[in-house]
């Protein structure tokens, strides 16, 4: 992070702004537009360092990157650094609301409709398993740094699963699109809003119904994911500078088609992030003028 992070962060009066970038899509379409627009209408320098979840908020405390456009809930980093120690401030929601959960295709879905409960789950356990699941049911998940509570629920919902992590998004969705072309059956840790939804239907598994406070244990967890609109989190000297790109970040607020039309150009349209940020600026100037107070 040292080496990465840009020495202008969180320096007063200058003209360039770091962002933390999440390995996620949905967060570099984000970050895309932002940088796009603070580039080239404002006239900010921006650096991008691209950082895990956890980390990005010790680095956005530190002042080595200015903001985070995408959260989906820290609660203990929250508690930390915004309401103890004052060093993060609250920016605002992106606009877009996010959701995790168990996902089976929606052509697995039409043959078992069942499958969809997870009561049932055990049942295809054997239709499910690959050979990295050690004999049992596949569950597959991303990147081992996301927000995830798969262990523990397969563990306390008592399912003969194992989770299988395929180490990124990028890799995760390699194999389920080889599922998908095979007409393979699978199930899959996954996440709305995401751009492979379009291209690869998918039907959510229903988990116990998530209630407040449900997840406080994780160790204990039995309960679903809850559904989280997304939070923007701005270093507090950033956000207090009262200078253009901080008040751009905080009124930066898009919808879930915005950041899939950014993301579909991205990931499977092989744009550059640059390109297809100018793609969408050019074609949403009324959205994005009001981001300026135009």
């Amino acid at each position: 992070m040292t080496k990465q992070s840009s020495p202008f962060a969180n320096a007063k009066g200058a003209k360039t702004v770091t962002l933390s970038v999440q390995s996620w899509v949905g967060a570099q379409a984000n970050v895309a537009v932002a940088q796009y627009i603070l580039e080239h209408e404002l006239g900010y320098r921006v650096d991008t360092v691209q950082v895990d979840e956890v980390p990005a908020w010790d680095a956005l405390s530190q002042g080595r990157v200015d903001a985070i456009l995408e959260d989906w809930g820290h609660p203990d980093q929250e508690a930390r650094y915004v309401k103890d120690k004052k060093t993060i401030v609250a920016g605002g929601g992106l606009g877009v609301t996010g959701h995790i959960g168990w996902f089976v295709p929606t052509y697995f879905a039409k043959q078992h409709p069942d499958v969809t409960n997870w009561k049932n789950l055990n049942k295809y356990a054997d239709q499910f398993k690959t050979a990295e699941s050690g004999g049992k049911g596949q569950l597959l998940d991303g990147s081992p740094s996301y927000v995830t509570n798969d262990k523990a629920l397969v563990s306390n919902l008592k399912l003969d699963y194992q989770v299988v992590f395929s180490g990124s998004e990028a890799a995760q969705i390699t194999q389920m699109k080889q599922f998908a072309k095979q007409k393979k059956p699978f199930l899959s840790y996954w996440y709305t809003p995401q751009w492979l939804s379009q291209q690869v239907p998918m039907t959510e598994v229903k988990l116990p119904a998530y209630k407040e406070g449900c997840d406080a244990d994780p160790k204990k967890i039995t309960c679903a994911y809850p559904t989280t609109p997304l939070q923007k989190y701005l270093n507090a000297d950033f956000a207090k500078s009262g200078d253009d790109a901080s008040e751009f970040l905080k009124k930066f607020h898009w919808t879930t088609d915005d950041q899939n039309e950014v993301s579909l150009l991205i990931a499977d349209k092989k744009l550059s992030p640059d390109a297809a940020a100018k793609k969408w600026v050019d074609g949403h100037r009324s959205t994005w003028e009001a981001w300026l107070g135009k």
